[in-house]
């Protein structure tokens, strides 16, 4: 679980953000409930209704992240955190939502299997939707070799 207080600008702006970013590829389905995704798109308009009219750049920014562009994350990160040094109430009320999302990923229950051939050298692979292969060298426990 992550700590509230841990949730900065930054990691508020990616989870809003996701929407654009990975909605069109399908991922975020994958990796999100469907009321997490829903919860997304309120922390998004939450943020954007803070932060709109502040700069125009910064509108623009906001623009960009609703086509997925994730360069412009950067900017409203940057506004993002002023704004919720300013307001703190709002700081806690994205926090919040921000918290909810993160409680809603879906679970990676994937299986690793190990396997030992020979003289200790072990592979060890994982199956599921990564499928990453980890490869391990020769452990010599309890003896010098």
């Amino acid at each position: 679980m992550v700590d509230p207080v841990a949730l900065t600008a930054g990691v508020i702006v990616d989870l809003a953000a996701r929407k654009f970013l990975e909605s069109s590829a399908g991922k975020l389905a994958e990796k999100f409930t469907e009321s997490a995704i829903q919860k997304m798109g309120d922390l998004w308009n939450r943020i954007k209704t803070r932060l709109s009219g502040k700069s125009e750049k910064l509108d623009e920014a906001m623009v960009k992240v609703e086509q997925g562009d994730p360069a412009a994350k950067e900017l409203v990160t940057k506004y993002l955190d002023v704004a919720m040094v300013d307001y703190p109430e709002f700081a806690a009320e994205v926090q919040q939502l921000a918290q909810q999302i993160t409680l809603e990923q879906k679970q990676d229950n994937s299986s690793m299997n190990a396997y030992n051939y020979g003289s200790g050298t072990v592979y060890q692979t994982k199956t599921g939707d990564d499928n990453t292969n980890f490869f391990g060298g020769t452990h010599h426990h309890g003896s010098k070799p």
